[in-house]
């Protein structure tokens, strides 16, 4: 018996992950449910925003859709998955776990978005994990499938590359940011990237849900509590607004004059 019971352990123990750089807490993992398709179009997704209806239609029946709750792992860390995933409701968040497992947050992606092109495009590992943020639907496309639609569709070729610049665009100036700005200052840039997608009211915008103090720091390279500090200090001075799990930016053109006296942009 005592032998039995030493093997079941080795068993078990051999199952293990190992906390290889890129390892995340674990997370209880839920059944992905597959969803009827006609529910959903991919119309609303950026890329195929020029693609005449029929070959949407081809597209769509080259793609499973699939559900996911929030906290939900979508792809992980160098996974040798290859899919290629589209936003249909909801939102996922990008981000990538340290061997401690502190996350660092990229970016939020919403309806209309695409993630996972890289791999499919170089064969390479993930170079992030996706997770649902919010309770989501997202299709799904193989890898050689999305090959050939690009190759096959020239409009949806080059949405893809001006996605791509834009990420490039993106990813350089936050560098920048992060070489030059004080990290209340980072905390405004983001705060004002973050608006940028939000709807406009006017001088405001409205973030729903609101992030959180943790998911704006691990965006910018600080910790909570001065993420805590500056917004509560952005709140006194009237430029922002917490309003039932929303926050709004008050007067967006305060906030990008407030970044300007310190980036000249």
């Amino acid at each position: 018996m005592t032998q039995l019971l030493s093997i079941s352990r080795m068993k078990r123990h051999a199952r293990l992950p190992s906390r290889a750089y890129g390892w995340r807490p674990e997370r209880r993992r839920m059944e992905r449910l597959q969803i009827a398709e006609p529910q959903y179009t991919l119309a609303g997704v950026a890329i195929f925003a020029d693609v005449p209806p029929q070959v949407l239609e081809r597209v769509h029946k080259h793609c499973v859709w699939r559900r996911y709750e929030p906290g939900e792992s979508i792809v992980d860390y160098l996974d040798a998955s290859d899919e290629v995933f589209f936003v249909s409701t909801g939102e996922v968040c990008v981000t990538i776990y340290s061997l401690a497992g502190k996350a660092v947050s990229f970016r939020n992606l919403g309806p209309g978005d695409i993630f996972g092109e890289y791999a499919a495009i170089d064969g390479e590992p993930r170079c992030a994990s996706v997770e649902a943020r919010t309770s989501c639907v997202v299709a799904s496309m193989s890898a050689p499938s999305f090959r050939k639609l690009l190759l096959n569709e020239p409009h949806v070729a080059q949405a893809l590359i001006r996605s791509l610049v834009r990420n490039v665009r993106t990813l350089t100036k936050r560098v920048y940011e992060f070489s030059t700005l004080a990290v209340n200052n980072r905390i405004q840039a983001e705060l004002l990237r973050l608006a940028s997608l939000a709807p406009r009211e006017g001088k405001s915008a409205r973030l729903d849900p609101a992030p959180t103090h943790s998911e704006i720091a691990s965006r910018i390279s600080t910790h909570r509590e001065a993420v805590t500090r500056e917004l509560n200090r952005l709140s006194r001075i009237r430029i922002i607004e917490r309003q039932d799990g929303t926050l709004v930016v008050r007067d967006l053109d305060r906030l990008a004059a407030m970044l300007h006296e310190m980036t000249g942009e």
